[in-house]
């Protein structure tokens, strides 16, 4: 037999049988297009993330207080009162690389205007936290390092705000109280949309941190510092300055872990895509259990059609054809049916991606890679769970096959 007819004589075979071939496919496609939907959702999410990140602003690093240890046991960023305003102010005017440095502290108080409230989030930061966070007014102004000195009662606020506490009407210039305390809002946040955790950046207020420490908070410590440099080549300078810095005005001895710590965009990125990333891969592989499953099918359904077509194989060997040709033959079959489950399953989980993407309001990204492997697997596939099957096709007894009935 030309090996150029080997191709047309197995999708003759397949055709004779069309309903168990789709059958033995579905397998195949399930699998595929799981793949190709974990992949793509898992893609869409890490990108999300990253657009996120990036919403921090540019060249951003974040210190927070704590990472110290307590009886060898280390107690985590954030879980100790050891930055301070000076702190952040000292980064600014010490280090060059540092362009701005904003101290945060944060509470929930409910704000009150008229007979309305609303339960929010009041970020004490100084004047520089809308450069750092590259966050544009879109309306009045942001208050000054004149209003943070003075501690003055002020007031910019998020879009949530706008429309739970003013109803849509504009608020600038009207009065807001916090616990009692009047602050006259000077300026509105264009529309952040959500954050890495989930919350919704807009719910919130942002007053001079003086205002918040003195009057809101209660606090006398900051709960982050924001940090901008000049560029990305700054970044490793800068937080090495930083360090030191911080571990001298701390009077740290050289036996003393930091009691602080640093984080930069890129290991927040890392940081929050790594669940997603594990989740993906472990979908993914749940997928690929689905394609072994599919391959365990056709080598059934293969066996069946070496017992099916004994006389056949019998008589085409009888007249000339090599062991090989029928090896090929049925090996041929066996990638031809998982090709077309692995093409059915691209078409299926791109609708599928598309669908749960649109119902769920997640991120997608079709991925050419993740479709290009998918086939080759399904391939692979069916020429791993076919092999024994055309073997044992291929080793028949001519004489024996057909006297087959």
């Amino acid at each position: 037999m030309k090996l150029s007819a080997i191709p047309y004589v197995a999708i003759n075979a397949l055709r004779r049988n069309t309903m168990r071939t789709i059958l033995t496919a579905l397998g195949i496609i399930i699998g595929v297009a799981a793949v190709i939907t974990m992949v793509g959702l898992g893609q869409g999410a890490s990108s999300e993330v990253k657009e996120q990140v990036n919403r921090l602003g540019q060249n951003v690093m974040l210190v927070f207080p704590g990472e110290r240890s307590l009886g060898g046991v280390s107690i985590g960023g954030g879980s100790a009162n050891t930055l301070t305003v000076e702190d952040a102010i000292a980064l600014k005017e010490e280090i060059p690389e540092v362009i701005a440095a904003s101290p945060e502290v944060r509470s929930q108080r409910v704000v009150v205007y008229g007979n309305q409230n609303w339960h929010t989030r009041i970020y004490g930061q100084s004047a520089d936290y809308l450069q750092i966070r590259q966050w544009p007014i879109e309306s009045g102004e942001m208050f000054t390092e004149d209003d943070v000195e003075r501690a003055s009662l002020v007031a910019v606020v998020g879009q949530t705000i706008i429309d739970g506490l003013f109803e849509g009407a504009d608020p600038i210039g009207e009065t807001i109280r916090v616990r009692g305390l009047p602050l006259t809002v000077i300026g509105v946040l264009e529309t952040k949309g959500m954050s890495l955790m989930g919350s919704v950046q807009d719910d919130i207020i942002i007053v001079p941190h003086t205002t918040a420490f003195q009057r809101i908070s209660g606090r006398s410590h900051a709960m982050v510092i924001n940090v901008q440099v000049y560029d990305e080549s700054s970044m490793k300078i800068a937080r090495t300055k930083i360090t030191d810095l911080l571990r001298e005005r701390h009077r740290l001895a050289p036996y003393q872990d930091n009691d602080f710590t640093i984080q930069t965009q890129e290991e927040v990125a890392q940081a929050a895509t790594e669940t997603s990333r594990i989740m993906t891969w472990l979908l993914a592989s749940i997928a690929g259990i689905s394609l072994f499953v599919g391959g365990i099918g056709i080598m059934n359904v293969m066996l069946v059609s070496v017992t099916e077509r004994t006389r056949e194989v019998g008589l085409r060997l009888a007249v000339g054809a090599r062991s090989s040709d029928v090896l090929l033959q049925f090996l041929i079959e066996s990638v031809i049916l998982c090709l077309l489950g692995g093409l059915g399953g691209i078409l299926l989980g791109l609708f599928a991606t598309e669908a749960i993407a649109s119902y769920a309001g997640w991120p997608a990204l079709f991925s050419t890679e993740a479709m290009i492997v998918a086939v080759s697997v399904s391939a692979v596939v069916g020429l791993f769970f076919g092999f024994y099957p055309a073997w044992k096709a291929s080793r028949l007894d001519p004489i024996v096959a057909l006297q087959r009935e």
